[in-house]
């Protein structure tokens, strides 16, 4: 196998129009699945049953349907009933409300580990509900799940690839149409490989440190 540079510098611009494209769809995706898995954790800690039992089950149902699955719905689907949206967008609106069903369980969990004194010393405070989440339990809650919530973010961006078969030209995507227009897979394939390690890992690293951090 000969390794030609020359087809990494043409492929060049390609991947960094994919990474941008990576990028956007890792920042946007995170901040709906943070978002909206808060809600979900919220929700499901009301005494109405009427609400917990709905919210559980879509939550479930979105866990357990492959992510790929509901790109090509939201993408295919959607259009017939009148609603269309981008590739990217619908990319990222899949990416985020499939990941928000994993956070949801990573804020109820940090949400159980807030001792209950914390919740009794607000109560003889009188402060009210509102306060009492917004300064008291969230603020704890969220410090604890910070790590887990970040080892989701490197999910995303390994399940990025997705989108590609919505017609998204993310990093893989513009590998794979360089590949099929010059007929050179090797370099491509291996610079996309190459960038998601150094991406990826210096991010686990960062993870590590701040969970000890965060743990002190």
């Amino acid at each position: 196998m000969n390794w030609d540079w020359g087809a990494v510098r043409d492929f060049m611009p390609h991947f960094w129009d994919g990474l941008l494209v990576t990028l956007q769809a890792l920042a946007l995706g995170s901040v709906i699945s943070f978002a909206l898995g808060l809600v979900w954790a919220l929700l499901m800690r009301t005494p109405t049953r009427w609400v917990r039992w709905p919210v559980g089950v879509v939550t479930e149902f979105i866990r357990n349907t492959p992510l790929l699955v509901q790109l090509f719905f939201l993408f295919y689907v959607l259009p017939e009933w009148n609603i269309t949206f981008s590739a990217l967008t619908t990319g990222v609106v899949a990416i985020g409300l499939h990941y928000s069903t994993y956070t949801m369980q990573v804020y109820r969990a940090g949400i159980e580990g807030v001792p209950a004194g914390q919740w009794e010393a607000a109560t003889a405070l009188n402060l009210p509900l509102r306060r009492t989440w917004t300064a008291v339990i969230l603020p704890q809650a969220i410090r604890r799940v910070v790590p887990a919530l970040g080892n989701y973010v490197i999910s995303m961006l390994k399940d990025t690839p997705m989108l590609m078969a919505i017609t998204v030209l993310e990093m893989l995507g513009e590998a794979r149409l360089y590949s099929q227009e010059h007929f050179q897979f090797t370099e491509p394939l291996t610079v996309i490989g190459v960038a998601f390690i150094l991406i990826s890992c210096p991010a686990s690293l960062l993870l590590r440190a701040l969970e000890r951090r965060l743990v002190r």
